[in-house]
């Protein structure tokens, strides 16, 4: 014959205390992650524990409060559960908390077997619910926090800090890094290009500025070899088709996300001037608009013109200085050249030659000749504001 509810109630709250007791022992005896943790977090996990059984009193008591009394068990001390154990060992606790339950009461009064199962799927969804709703808002907190972070990057400022930021948000490169800015569109899939990227052994941070795409790209270096299995110009080919139509501005290599500030200055720079230049590829380096870039005012497009063309031709050789600036005054004319300076043709195509092993660019190309005909022009300015 089945007890009244009222004296069931009664007998469950003398026995309370027994069955939290029993919840710890067992806590200690089966679950090993239990033990190893510090007093503090084990009196936290606990609490928990100890809660489910009080909850399970006064769900028996009113059913219909299932789901609040249920989720009451983690919001006695929700940040400390959350941070100390995972949603796998939160299970593991409360099959632990109703196998206790269940041997004891059950055991007692089997009518009480189908409340155990009931309470016992409830808690279990509860708990689902807890984890999920925090991952929802540490989904929030991280797509701020990234945000926040493109911005210093674009911007500049706080660069200090980005290292910091970068690791609350689990960022993983520890190599070179690199910026690409290119055109957005509605379509975009977030998750993918990150899934792309770990593929080729990347990490990236993503912004959103109207209609244009940032992305922050590092390289994930091997542990053994210190080196990236996958090279800059395949990573940026596989994360390419997540751009909207138009040109996408590759920003210099540097040496980690910390100094991404200046490869994201010359990729803005080289994105703004795009409109302007005469050829304009799908992928485009912001080296490839330099001399559009600097025309357009900016300081770091003259600086690095003037220290990668023009210095290490004036310090390496005075003759091949003034070959360049007469080939290019003379419109990449050999004869013309070869007149002006008193020369063979031929000591003038040699000596172009070295030019372009020097420098790296070439001045019988047609672009590369402006590039080198703006270079010529700064690097005489700046050897004048020197001079005065």
């Amino acid at each position: 014959m089945a007890k009244p509810k009222q004296e069931t109630l009664a007998w469950l709250a003398s026995i309370s205390g027994e069955l939290s007791s029993e919840t710890l022992r067992q806590l200690d005896l089966t679950l090993p992650w239990y033990r190893e943790m510090p007093a503090a977090r084990r009196a936290s996990v606990g609490l928990v524990a100890q809660s489910g059984i009080s909850s399970f009193l006064a769900w028996y008591e009113n059913p219909k409060s299932q789901p609040w009394v249920a989720a009451d068990v983690f919001g006695l001390a929700p940040r400390e559960l959350l941070r100390s154990i995972s949603l796998q060992q939160t299970l593991q606790l409360i099959r632990v908390v109703v196998q206790v339950v269940e041997e004891r009461v059950v055991r007692e009064d089997a009518q009480m077997r189908e409340a155990v199962l009931l309470y016992s799927r409830e808690i279990a969804f509860s708990a689902a619910d807890v984890y999920a709703k925090a991952a929802e808002a540490r989904g929030l907190w991280d797509a701020r926090l990234e945000a926040l972070v493109v911005d210093s990057i674009l911007s500049g400022e706080n660069t200090d800090e980005i290292a910091s930021r970068v690791a609350a948000l689990g960022w993983r490169a520890n190599g070179s890094a690199l910026v690409l800015i290119g055109n957005t569109d509605q379509s975009l899939d977030a998750d993918s290009l990150r899934r792309v990227a770990r593929k080729c052994d990347a990490d990236v941070l993503i912004g959103e500025h109207g209609d244009r795409l940032i992305v922050v790209v590092g390289k994930i270096l091997k542990a053994t070899t210190l080196k990236a299995a996958t090279s800059f110009s395949e990573i940026v080919s596989k994360l390419e088709p997540f751009f909207a139509a138009g040109a996408l501005v590759v920003g210099p290599t540097v040496r980690d996300v910390s100094a991404a500030h200046n490869s994201a200055r010359a990729a803005l720079s080289g994105f703004a001037v795009l409109r302007n230049a005469r050829t304009v590829k799908r992928v485009t380096h912001a080296d490839d608009v330099l001399a559009e870039r600097a025309l357009a005012g900016d300081a770091l497009a003259k600086q690095t013109l003037v220290e990668k063309i023009y210095k290490p031709l004036s310090e390496n050789s005075a003759e091949l200085l003034e070959t360049l600036i007469a080939y290019l005054d003379c419109g990449r004319s050999l004869e013309a050249t070869s007149k002006q300076l008193f020369v063979h043709a031929n000591t003038v195509r040699y000596r172009l030659k070295r030019i372009s092993e020097i420098i790296g660019w070439d001045a019988t190309g047609a672009h590369e000749a402006f590039v080198l005909q703006v270079a010529m022009v700064l690097g005489s300015m700046s050897d004048s504001t020197t001079e005065g």
